[in-house]
């Protein structure tokens, strides 16, 4: 796997499968039918940027890198991660992770920070987990999840 960070024009290679993720609504506090240029804007952060996970010419993930706050809380990164439904259970989204987590130690981050981990995605947050993020918040009922109802959000930190 090879990491290539993305333009404003690979937008269209990273839709059809972050089109497909949100659609489930069990893992994005995103709209199901998020317009294309509103999915652009939230995945091609500014400031920020955003990476592809590259399996040959093909897209097989996706993440964006960006500061949490502005200002003076801006040396906390945040990041969210997409794997193409197609290449799951592969070890993409542990790629991305680590992948991210140096790439915000080399930007000069200090520590990262996930808002809103669905606590119902259990992939996601034992991965988490394991690269060394605890849950230091929760915001209970925060999620509405099409199969289990109200679910809670997992606020999830690391230092770097």
């Amino acid at each position: 796997m090879v990491f290539q960070q993305a333009s404003a024009e690979d937008f269209p290679r990273i839709w059809p499968f972050f089109r497909e993720v949100v659609k489930t609504e069990d893992t994005y506090a995103l709209p199901a039918r998020i317009p294309q240029e509103a999915a652009r804007a939230y995945w091609m952060p500014q400031p920020g940027e955003t990476w592809l996970a590259m399996l040959g010419e093909e897209v097989a993930g996706s993440y964006y890198l960006r500061p949490n706050h502005a200002g003076s809380g801006n040396h906390v990164a945040n990041a969210g991660f997409m794997v193409a439904p197609e290449h799951r259970r592969q070890g993409i989204a542990r790629k991305m992770g680590e992948h991210a987590l140096r790439t915000a130690r080399e930007r000069g981050f200090e520590a990262m920070q996930f808002n809103a981990v669905v606590s119902s995605n259990l992939p996601a947050v034992s991965l988490w987990k394991s690269l060394g993020f605890s849950v230091i918040g929760t915001v209970p009922g925060g999620f509405r999840h099409p199969e289990f109802g109200r679910v809670d959000l997992s606020i999830m930190y690391r230092k770097l």
